[in-house]
């Protein structure tokens, strides 16, 4: 299984021996919002990626990576192209979908995809 961005960040930072505070506080966020990051349920920001990469001594590149999230530009340009995904969307939280359910509607798909 591919790891994460959080988890890949947690497991850096365990090997660092950098507890989540220590390593909030260099960064100049709460431990509560870094510890969001590792369990996915947020994402940072460019800068704070580059915080993160900076303050666990490897290289920005190595954790962009694990961050699969298309980037905005390219959610803003596939909803240009077809309203249907805004919609979609919309439709979505709508109906009272979670994150969690979005995320195995996704998966679904994906792996019919691949069949």
């Amino acid at each position: 299984m591919n790891m994460t961005l959080g988890e890949f960040i947690r497991s850096v930072r365990d090997e660092k021996d950098i507890s989540l505070r220590e390593l909030a506080d260099k960064l100049g966020c709460s431990a509560p919002f870094l510890y969001d990051i590792e369990l996915g349920r947020r994402h940072p920001s460019d800068e704070m990626l580059g915080k993160i990469a900076r303050h666990l001594g490897i290289n920005k590149n190595d954790l962009t990576k694990y961050d699969t999230r298309p980037p905005t530009k390219q959610i803003r340009a596939s909803i240009a192209a077809n309203p249907q995904f805004a919609l979609a969307f919309r439709k979505m939280i709508d109906s009272g979908m979670t994150p969690d359910d979005m995320m195995k509607a996704a998966k679904s798909a994906e792996k019919k995809s691949k069949e």
